[in-house]
This record gives structure tokens, C-alpha cells and sequence, in this order.
């Protein structure tokens, strides 16, 4: 019936030769585009959005009936917030000192304050947020995003992650990676400091590369009767014509150099004392120019591979010391960026995740001055488009240990994001062996409460 026609067309299904080809929704979407702000290492939320004037009091303490040993080790005592909260906004709402510039926009976002992971390291939990699932080989968030969407421009990714100026994240590539979904819904990676390998061919002209082209497309063409059923054939030659594209526009969607002083010193991307933030600023930059041309989904990330706390956010000994410079160098560029995007009008239509896999325990761990892992209770904010604005949803205990209030496993967080989107999470599916797999498993529900 297939051959001779006889059967209606597959509305989902994607032509080879045009993976990135934009596709409709299942419902009108709030958000056209994506960024995703990944915190590696697992901030705390005792020292940043989840004020707990309790363990003020019973700072020194020891908890009763508390663990008598965490992820690493045997527990301490609960240790006091390391920074001052004050009031901010409207909203009235008590935010670290640590932030003193997102602090400042605390009125802009939709806080989740319980929110829970399947897992306390680091590795797996990075996969649990990136794609609903502990265990490698499953498609990332921006993966089943530019599956489903396809992009809105012809001469860039779909998809772009960018890596943290100290490297890459824990778990390194299956944070943007396909899983089971066809290769070409990979991320791309590149930053404002590491360009995309290999999209200059050496030792030629403009002119040669064009003539070279131009010979292989007349050599596609000559074999498209031949070949005309070979997908994957086709998805290679579609890869190959995008990088070609991407020979003209990266260039100059990388070059820094034309942005005005005044955006380059919002950013902090003119830091001279902190060469790393600067860095780390300019791929805000970047990230910035990358959603005002189309890119779908931009996964920006602000820590790197866990080592002691120096890379990233893990603050296992010295906390106050770890997150005084992670701050320094996420703070200002961040909040910059988020400014950024409001004044130049993107925020109607984009959406901007602040993330990290865990939280921290409310005690220090025994012999150090740093928070172990804790899966049980922590937070992330949305803001943009269809999301409200200066509201907190969901709570933990008196203390900040677990969830307690409105519970959401970060299924729901991926339900939600999905679902601004114009996506269906249930209907988002893939049959990969034998199973119709999705992001959100058997699980997800859409956090209604914090949606316009």
C-alpha cells in the first residue's frame, strides 16, 4: 500500500535531505528559541535563591536524626548561608549577596525551589537534567527540541553548545548529544574563544573552495536519480551543504570585534583582572548573537569538569573561597545577557533556563567548610516568554534539605520547557528499540503555576 501510494503521508516524518527544515508544533508555542544557562557542578541553593533564616539559628548545630554521612563522607554540622540575603524587587523576595547583578532583576524570573534529581553525581545527574535519563546514549533537551522544531535558519546549527572557557562539563558531549535521535540533531560545539574546528579548507582560495563546491554539487545532483532512496546518503549530504554555509556565516558571527564598548563593558567582557570571566562573557556574547540569527536552541555553560571546586561549582571544602571567584566570573555576564535580551525586544519569544543538576546539603561536611551533594531539594528559574514573573514556586524545609512543598523531579522542569515550546511532551516520542522513547520517560507533568 506504501509503494502504490495507497497510505496518507507521515506528517512527522523528516526528510533526510532537510533535517533542519522548521515543523509546526503541536499547539501554538510561547517560545520560538531556547537559551539554556547549564551551572556545572551543582550550585548551592542555601547560598543563592533559597533563603533560610533558620539555619541562621542553629548554625554549629548538629541535625537530629540527620545522615550521619552524605555523599562523601561522614556529615557535620548545619553551617549558616555563607552570604548576606537582602529583599529585592517588587517581589520582596530575599536573594544572596553573592549575585549582587542577577539579584538585581529577581523580578524577572519564575522560581522552582522543588526540585528533585533520580541521582547525587555529578555524571549521571548532568544526564538525568540534559536528557531524562541517568545512563549515556539518550538524546539531550536540544537534541528532541530540534528534532521536533527543525530551525529558522538555513546557515547556522539548529543547535549550539557552548562550552565553559576552563572546558567541558562533567559529562562532557552526552549534555548536547543525538542519543538514538539521528546524528544530525547533534549540538555543535564552539565558543567565543574556540571556533568550530576544520570549516576552513588549508592552503586555498575563496575562489577554489567556491569551484570546489560547485563540482560537488553538480556530482549530488548527477547521482540523485541513482540514489534517490538512500536517507543516509541524503543526511550526508545535507551535513556537508551546511558546513558549507557555515563557512560564510560563522566567521562572522564570531567576530567580537564589532560590538559597541558599552555592550563589550555591560558583559564584562573587557576584564583584564579576570581573563576567565572576560571569556566567559564574550560567550554570552555570542550566545546573544547566536539567538538573534535563528539558532533554535543555545545551551551556554558555566563550569567545567568537577576538580576539587576550582572548575566549577562543586563546593565540597572551601565554599565561601570556591563561590567568592565562580561568582565573579557567572554574576555580571549573566545578568548582562539576560539585560540584553529584554532591551533588543528577544524575550516575546525566547525563553531563558538557569539550571545545575543538584543542590547542597544544609550542613558542612565533617572536617571541611564545604556542602555535600543533595538530589532531594533544590532550585532553577525560567523566564521570557509565557513564563510569569517575580513568583516562587514550590519550597523546601526549614532548613533547605528537601523538597517539601509542590515537589518536581526534573521530568517536569523538561515537561515545562517542552511545552512552552508548543510541545506535547507525551507525543514527543521515538521508537528506538522496541520502545516509543521520550524525554520526560513515563513521567513529566507541565508546572502550570508558573505560566502565563
Amino acid at each position: 500500500m506504501q509503494r502504490e501510494g495507497l497510505l496518507a503521508a507521515d506528517q512527522n516524518k523528516i526528510d533526510p535531505s532537510r533535517p533542519y527544515a522548521a515543523r509546526e508544533a503541536h499547539f501554538p508555542a510561547k517560545a520560538k528559541r531556547v537559551l539554556v544557562i547549564f551551572c556545572a557542578g551543582a550550585v548551592s541553593q542555601l547560598e543563592t535563591w533559597d533563603y533560610k533564616p533558620e539555619l541562621y539559628k542553629r548554625d554549629g548545630q548538629l541535625l537530629d536524626g540527620g545522615p550521619a554521612v552524605t555523599f562523601q563522607g561522614p556529615a557535620g554540622e548545619l553551617a549558616k548561608p555563607q552570604y548576606s540575603f537582602k529583599p529585592r524587587g517588587q517581589s520582596g523576595k530575599m536573594v544572596s549577596d553573592m549575585i549582587p547583578h542577577l539579584a538585581e532583576l529577581t523580578d524577572e524570573f519564575a522560581f522552582i525551589h522543588s526540585l528533585t534529581s533520580t541521582s547525587n553525581t555529578h555524571g549521571p545527574a548532568e544526564n538525568f537534567l540534559s536528557t531524562g535519563s541517568v545512563l549515556d546514549g539518550f538524546p539531550s533537551l536540544g537534541a528532541w527540541v530540534t528534532y521536533a522544531l527543525g530551525s529558522e535558519n538555513d546557515n547556522l546549527p539548529a543547535y549550539v553548545a557552548i562550552p565553559d572557557p576552563r572546558g567541558v562539563p562533567q559529562n562532557g558531549s552526552n549534555n548536547w548529544g543525538p542519543g538514538f535521535l539521528p546524528a544530525a540533531f547533534q549540538g555543535t560545539t564552539f565558543s567565543a574563544s574556540q571556533p568550530i574546528r576544520n570549516l576552513k579548507a588549508p592552503g586555498s582560495t575563496p575562489e577554489e573552495d567556491e569551484a570546489a563546491l560547485e563540482l560537488l554539487r553538480s556530482i549530488n545532483q548527477a547521482g540523485d536519480a541513482d540514489y534517490s532512496g538512500d536517507d543516509k546518503l541524503a543526511a550526508r549530504v545535507a551535513s556537508y551543504e551546511l558546513a558549507a554555509k557555515m563557512q560564510l556565516s560563522v566567521p562572522n558571527m564570531m567576530n567580537l570585534s564589532n560590538e559597541p564598548g558599552h555592550i563589550l563593558r555591560s558583559y564584562g567582557a573587557d576584564s583584564v583582572e579576570n581573563p576567565t570571566k572576560a571569556a566567559f562573557a564574550r560567550n554570552c556574547i555570542l550566545a546573544r548573537r547566536l539567538l538573534e540569527s535563528g539558532v533554535r536552541f543555545v545551551q551556554l555553560f558555566n563550569g567545567s569538569y568537577a576538580s576539587g571546586g576550582e572548575l566549577n561549582w562543586d563546593g565540597h571544602n572551601k565554599l565561601k573561597e570556591q563561590y567568592d571567584r565562580h561568582a565573579a566570573i557567572m554574576d555580571q555576564p549573566v545578568a548582562a545577557l539576560y539585560k540584553d535580551l529584554k532591551q533588543r525586544g528577544m524575550l516575546d519569544d525566547r525563553l531563558v533556563v538557569w539550571c545545575t543538576e543538584f543542590g547542597r546539603m544544609p550542613m558542612f561536611q565533617k572536617g571541611a567548610q564545604g556542602r555535600d551533594h543533595n538530589p532531594d531539594g533544590f532550585t532553577c528559574w525560567l523566564a521570557g516568554a509565557g513564563v510569569k514573573q517575580g513568583i516562587s514556586h514550590g519550597a523546601t524545609d526549614e532548613l533547605g534539605w528537601k523538597a517539601t512543598e509542590n515537589i518536581h523531579p526534573l521530568y517536569d522542569f523538561n515537561a515545562t520547557i517542552l511545552h512552552l515550546l508548543g510541545l506535547e511532551h507525551t507525543k514527543l516520542t521515538f521508537r528506538h528499540n522496541g520502545l516509543d522513547r521520550r524525554l520526560t520517560n513515563v513521567e513529566g507533568h507541565v508546572i502550570n503555576e508558573i505560566l502565563r
